[in-house]
């Protein structure tokens, strides 16, 4: 492979000279020109690399005729871009040596993949390759069916298609070359074309030039200021320094004046070179195009001062397949790399589809191998406090939430009817309602019990509420445990949100008549053995004395500090005199009762719910959801017998594409051994 194939660096600089020795005769001498015209009749436009070349650039060709590129795996490849009228035809008929389409306005409307292959046999094959159909075709008619097959592509008139036309021309003596040509481009639209014509063009000449493994071959026509041309404003665009730009100059002997110099100076950095030809002229033949090509160069006064290595068809051809065969070796490894990990990813996309059961029995395994991950992961997350499973979802670390919950549910509580204003009235009420005739100083049991029934009934609804807000969140982390282990088997979606819904609904409506009950006792009575309510009273009595001086000195400040009620104004007290003392007593015993109350229910409240929880992860869950899903007919593993369409296509699009990358595989590794053993 290395005899093959130059230095790059000799290929893609614009000052190389590319050695023409190899070539056949293309330059016709003054003398003997009628037998050097009869050798060069038959003569191929480039030989010496065809046979090292044709693997390469068939291994690239099955490539692309399978699609590779739609796995995001670009190809090497040679792109022909031109202004409308540039020549794009007449240099592509030269390479070919067979006929295009012309005519008034765009030609080619679809992208033309043109396979040209030498071919010793004297015959000409040909043949066009659309919309997965081969048809063979000739020299004679060759024009008329690409036009048909340009119209059932892109449709009759003057519209134009991205989906591309394959044109496969295996001549003898063409060079091997694959090439892409693109639609011309036009600013104005003629009649019969699009409005956006020049966009829809745009956008399809920019996804075959940008991508890094394209080689732009921009025509160009000699009478033109090259900076103004829009096919290198577009290559500038994607290649800003020129280092994948080829630029074949056509009609040169039309505008010879100063063409030299135009070609010299490189104003619009074409870093791979430049080729001036002449474009075929009426009937000649392609030979005789040639040869009047050779005769033109070499005794124009202008155009034969231009240095041979960037003259002529046969230049251009030779420059075109040394590109092509170094960009073809130099992709082919990282191609090779990109296939692999390609492969890689889909075959591992694969295995973590699941299994298709077959039968109610492969389903009922699957099944319980669903249920035990849920499970499994259902206590992780909402017992054990681990989320390694769900490491950025905060509203699935349930531990921390649970307990953000429980600290709000607190502090509700706490709060609830701390109000300062009218110090002692309500205890005084109630004092006032409950005296009968009895001993001085004797505390009825009903005013405490009165005073702590109205403070119960006033915190009520918040365990409630707690309780309810608590399960609903359980239930979307349950749910949402269950819908990630299911996720495969959407037909199952329905059910599993059912059983979800109906299993909290069980577990809400239990801690529901827990709450009642737990507030009926505390409604019922008083009672705790807790030494913290005796220490609590006497703390707070200590202010009892200095409240009663100042409620029985009118002249004293109407203002007293209180411990845990902070400053009071006690103007009002001064009007029931009679009943402070026992009202103060009073209030400071149900403080420090409450006290107990508020932490019972907020202790017996997490034990129950973490109770409640390891019960539903240990023991309900799994009978519950199989009574659910599965029930007396299996309906739910029957539904795991039908998977989603949705699998079902992902399985066949990934299979297809590994089947298409393995293919691909083995076309480029045989192609690697066979260069690198060369």
């Amino acid at each position: 492979m290395a005899s093959l194939i130059h230095a790059k660096e000799d290929i893609i600089s614009p000052k190389t000279e590319i050695d023409t020795a190899p070539m056949m005769n293309v330059t016709i001498s003054q003398g003997n020109r009628k037998d050097e015209e009869q050798s060069v009749h038959h003569a191929p436009i480039v030989s010496p690399y065809n046979d090292k070349i044709r693997p390469l650039l068939d291994a690239v060709d099955r490539l692309r005729h399978l699609k590779i590129t739609q796995e995001g795996i670009q190809l090497p490849t040679i792109v022909v871009v031109g202004d409308q009228s540039s020549g794009k035809s007449s240099v592509l008929e030269s390479l070919a040596g067979i006929s295009l389409p012309r005519g008034e306005g765009i030609c080619t409307r679809v992208p033309l993949i043109m396979r040209l292959q030498n071919n010793p046999n004297p015959q000409p094959e040909l043949f066009l390759e659309f919309n997965e159909t081969i048809i063979p075709t000739d020299e004679g008619k060759i024009t008329d069916d690409i036009s048909i097959a340009t119209e059932e592509i892109a449709g009759k008139g003057k519209g134009i298609s991205g989906n591309p036309l394959t044109l496969i021309v295996k001549k003898k003596g063409v060079p091997d070359l694959t090439m892409v040509d693109l639609p011309g481009i036009t600013r104005v639209p003629v009649h019969g074309q699009p409005e956006d014509i020049y966009e829809q063009i745009s956008k399809i000449i920019m996804e075959f030039i940008t991508p890094e493994e394209s080689i732009i071959l921009n025509v160009l026509s000699a009478s033109v200021d090259f900076s103004t041309c829009e096919s290198i404003r577009m290559s500038q665009r994607v290649d800003k320094e020129g280092q994948r730009t080829l630029a074949v100059v056509t009609k040169s002997d039309k505008s010879p004046e100063g063409l030299l110099e135009k070609v010299t100076a490189d104003d619009v950095n074409i870093r791979l070179g430049y080729v001036c030809v002449r474009n075929r002229i009426g009937d000649e033949s392609y030979e005789e195009a040639r040869a009047e090509e050779a005769k033109l160069f070499d005794n124009h006064p202008l155009l034969s001062k231009m240095n041979k290595s960037m003259v002529g068809i046969p230049v251009l051809a030779e420059k075109l397949v040394k590109i092509q065969a170094t960009i073809i070796q130099r992709c082919l490894p990282e191609i090779e790399r990109k296939i692999n990990a390609k492969l890689s990813a889909n075959e591992q996309e694969l295995n973590k589809l699941p299994k298709h059961p077959n039968s109610i029995a492969e389903a009922t395994m699957t099944f319980w191998l669903i249920l035990g991950s849920a499970k499994e992961s259902f206590r992780k997350i909402l017992v054990q406090g681990e989320f390694d499973e769900y490491p950025d979802v905060q509203e699935m670390h349930c531990t921390g939430r649970l307990r953000e919950m429980f600290d709000k549910y607190s502090q509700e509580l706490h709060s609830k009817n701390v109000v300062n204003r009218d110090f002692l009235l309500d205890e005084i009420k109630v004092l006032k309602e409950t005296k009968s005739i009895e001993l001085p100083n004797f505390l009825p049991k009903a005013v405490f019990l009165t005073l702590l029934q109205r403070k119960v009934k006033g915190i009520s609804t918040i365990p409630l509420d707690f309780v309810k807000k608590a399960w609903s969140y359980i239930e979307y982390v349950l749910t949402s445990v269950l819908l990630r282990h299911c996720e495969n088997y959407p037909q199952l979606i329905s059910s599993i949100r059912r059983a979800a819904k109906n299993l909290i609904a069980k577990k809400k409506q239990q801690s529901i008549d827990w709450v009642n009950v737990v507030v009926e006792m505390e409604n019922l009575t008083d009672y705790t053995c807790h030494p913290e309510y005796s220490t609590t009273w006497r703390m707070l009595m200590a202010d009892q004395a200095t409240l009663m001086c100042r409620v029985n000195d009118p002249h004293s400040p109407n203002v007293v500090y209180i411990k845990r009620f902070g400053e009071i104004n006690i103007a009002h007290l001064r009007h029931f005199k009679g009943l402070v003392e026992e009202a103060y007593d009073v209030k400071m015993r149900i403080t420090a009762y409450w006290d107990i109350v508020l932490r019972r229910m907020v202790d017996n409240m997490a034990l129950h719910l973490v109770f409640s929880i390891k019960n539903l992860v240990n023991k309900e869950m799994e009978p519950n959801i199989i009574e659910e899903l599965v029930g007396p007919q299996e309906t739910g593993l029957k539904k795991m017998l039908e998977e989603s369409p949705f699998v079902t296509e992902k399985r066949n699009k990934l299979e297809k594409s590994i089947k298409l990358l393995k293919e691909s595989k083995n076309i480029v590794a045989n192609v690697i051994d066979i260069s690198f053993e060369d």
